[in-house]
């Protein structure tokens, strides 16, 4: 028999798909935050941002790791070291208070980080 059977591939590839369709939104930072909504229209991006996140019970993560307070400038410094000259972006629950998110980019912003971003939902068209 001189034919390639392809049938094994193709199941193959059809699973790979499946699997990588799946698993792609889980690689988005993984602090579970329900952002707010706006009308702002998407920043278009081609490196990976340096995200900070406030979760609804106030505590704060710095891509996906939790870090204290007084930890986020030293740590957001040595990234910095290496050449990072990006966005900052803060992303908060909407269920957290103003005034916690105002403190995390107030040390931020004192820290000399004047390229801060926050991060919001798609509001739907019809609202």
């Amino acid at each position: 028999m001189a034919e390639i059977n392809v049938t094994p591939m193709v199941d193959v590839m059809l699973v790979l798909l499946i699997v990588f369709m799946i698993a792609a939104p889980l690689l988005t930072v993984g602090v579970s935050i329900d952002l707010p909504e706006t009308r702002a229209q998407q920043l278009q991006r081609d490196t990976d941002p340096l995200t900070i996140s406030v979760s609804v019970d106030s505590k704060i993560y710095l891509q996906s790791t939790e870090i204290a307070l007084d930890e986020l400038v030293p740590k957001l410094l040595a990234i910095t070291a290496n050449g990072y000259d990006e966005r900052i972006f803060v992303r908060s629950d909407r269920a957290v208070a103003y005034g916690d998110v105002m403190r995390v980019m107030g040390r931020i912003n004192a820290a000399g980080f004047r390229r801060i971003a926050l991060v919001t939902e798609q509001e739907e068209q019809g609202q």
